[in-house]
């Protein structure tokens, strides 16, 4: 069977959705574009910027629907790779905000890239293709 997938968002689930919509609103620049409920404490949340969406859903929340997951632990075993432009910059941004787990580097298929880890133990790459970086330096 043939199927077209057209996008994938991941539903991430979190300790506290507050707090993790928090740390990606004020540190690494998402917009909340939807919560439930809309107010107070959120047991969910859609974040988004530019093309990235990101879910986080409450373990209280998520393990109310997938039984599954009430027993794991937080901060899965998994790297959310995410492509940006100006990889120096953004670091530049964030190396005194975050946890750097991988300090900048470049790698054998040709990006820089460097690696936090969130406020709820994710750890996310950032990564920028080294044949792009001259669009956005002037060169």
């Amino acid at each position: 069977m043939a199927i077209t997938v057209k996008k994938l968002t991941p539903n991430i689930m979190v300790e506290h959705v507050n707090n993790t919509v928090d740390f990606y609103r004020d540190v690494l620049g998402f917009a909340l574009l939807t919560s439930v409920p809309e107010q107070g404490t959120f047991d969910w949340a859609m974040m988004k910027h530019d093309a990235v969406e990101i879910m986080f859903q409450s373990r209280a929340s998520l393990s109310g629907e997938l039984p599954q997951f009430a027993g794991k632990a937080i901060g899965g075993t998994l790297t959310l790779y995410i492509d940006v432009a100006d990889i120096k910059g953004l670091y530049a941004s964030l190396q005194n905000k975050v946890k750097i787990v991988h300090d900048m580097a470049t790698t054998f298929y040709g990006a820089e890239e460097f690696t936090i880890e969130d406020c709820n133990g994710y750890i996310l790459t950032f990564a920028e293709p080294i044949s792009q970086q001259a669009n956005h330096t002037g060169v």
